[in-house]
């Protein structure tokens, strides 16, 4: 299926001279002068290796059919990542680079989405947040009200982010998943 390049987001998968292609990222650019391009950052699922191309916006490119079905995590060991369909219990094994920057952000039990292209995964698309604990940050100064001074700190997961200055450690926080940013304390 022929889709235009500029529709392509992060996990899309585009077949290239019968080669399939996972978007890494996507980013449309309006120079001020000549044609608008979408610049491609893919990863070749066979092996593993990167390339960037550039389309016009216009320019049409080979769209991948692709099953993205929810899948829950189970669990990580020597042969991967683990998840299971919950409508028929069939058991998926991912790769590390499959996952890629999304690992640490795995919980068990956690519902993904998973796509897979002839039942083998290519691409994992986290949940927009999950909740973590803060195990170490600096303690916070009395009387330093500043809305916009955050501190680092280290998440349970081994993630660093950037948090309010109240934050304390042993603070259970909602994290985005996409830029690793603090959005705000969990309510459980």
């Amino acid at each position: 299926m022929k889709v235009i390049a500029s529709s392509l987001r992060k996990g899309s998968v585009v077949d290239m001279d019968g080669k399939l292609y996972v978007v890494l990222n996507a980013e449309n650019i309006h120079p001020g002068k000549g044609t608008p391009v979408t610049q491609l950052n893919m990863r070749r699922i066979s092996d593993g290796v990167k390339v960037s191309e550039r389309y016009r916006t216009t320019e049409q490119v080979e769209k991948a059919f692709v099953d993205e079905r929810n899948h829950t995590f189970l669990y990580q060991d020597g042969d991967g990542f683990h998840f299971m369909n919950p409508e028929n219990y069939d058991q998926l094994t991912a790769t590390a680079e499959v996952i890629g920057d999304a690992a640490p952000f795995l919980q068990e039990g956690m519902t993904i989405q998973l796509a897979t292209h002839n039942d083998v995964p290519i691409a994992v698309t986290l949940p927009r947040t999950v909740t973590l604990e803060i195990v170490e940050t600096e303690p916070s100064v009395k009387g330093q009200t500043a809305s916009s001074s955050y501190k680092p700190a280290l998440l349970s997961n081994g993630v660093k982010t950037t948090v309010p200055p109240y934050i304390a450690v042993g603070t259970r926080v909602v994290i985005l998943t996409e830029d690793n940013s603090y959005l705000e304390r969990a309510k459980d």
